[in-house]
């Protein structure tokens, strides 16, 4: 897998991928630096005592939307990069299992939204200070659970879009689904907390988050086995 791995990285490097990883967190980021910087005057002295706790509310209710996006994109991109050149088969004719094969995309895609997640609690953190939040005790710890957290509740999407854009060579469904799941993570906390997209949102907002960040995670670790076992039965065109 470590060898697909690797593979996987050097083609990614010529698809413009890593664009998509920097932008969403920068582009949240600079979202909340406009809102507070217009209405600073205003904002600041609302939340004055928990500036941090407002800044990160802000940031996480399009965290959600902003994963299940990227997630979206990089499945697909990462799955284009086989179906653009037709190399399916030739991929799969190395003496590499298909598992594999599978399980490094899988991997990769974890891995570039990982540092996606880990740009926003930056990101967010350089934010504070900017602003001049630096009289309050920055919160590292849940600056950390903003990136991660929602993450997790996460991963069981990602795991259906890269299955369903390895699986159709035409990414028009799978894209499709995935932007339409972002949009409707936008309300998932009108949704049941056991509905599988408000997992990220109560991954950050529920009073105990750690529960659907775990689900998800155990959830899409059961996918994944499911996923690759599929794909490693399916001939791949």
């Amino acid at each position: 897998m470590l060898r697909a791995l690797k593979a996987d990285l050097l083609k990614a490097r010529r698809k413009g991928i890593w664009f998509l990883v920097f932008l969403g967190p920068i582009g949240l980021v600079a979202m909340q630096g406009l809102n507070f910087g217009l209405r600073y005057d205003y904002l600041i002295p609302r939340y004055r005592g928990r500036l941090w706790e407002a800044l990160m509310d802000n940031i996480a209710l399009f965290v959600p939307l902003a994963l299940v996006l990227g997630a979206t994109m990089i499945a697909s991109m990462l799955a284009n990069v086989e179906h653009s050149s037709n190399s399916w088969k030739q991929l799969l004719a190395l003496p590499i299992s298909k598992f594999s094969v599978y399980m490094a995309k899988l991997t990769l895609a974890i891995g570039m939204l990982c540092v996606s997640c880990l740009l926003l609690t930056v990101g967010t953190w350089g934010l504070g200070m900017l602003l001049g939040f630096g009289e309050e005790s920055a919160p590292m710890g849940e600056l950390l659970r903003l990136g991660f957290w929602p993450l997790g509740g996460t991963l069981p999407v990602l795991v259906l879009l890269l299955w369903l854009t390895v699986t159709f060579q035409n990414q028009a469904l799978p894209v499709t689904l995935g932007i339409t799941l972002g949009i409707g993570s936008l309300f998932a906390s009108q949704l049941s907390e056991w509905f599988p997209l408000a997992w990220p949102q109560f991954a950050w907002a529920a009073p105990q988050a750690w529960i659907f960040a775990s689900i998800g995670c155990g959830t899409g670790v059961l996918l994944s086995l499911l996923t690759a076992a599929h794909f490693c039965r399916k001939d791949v065109a």
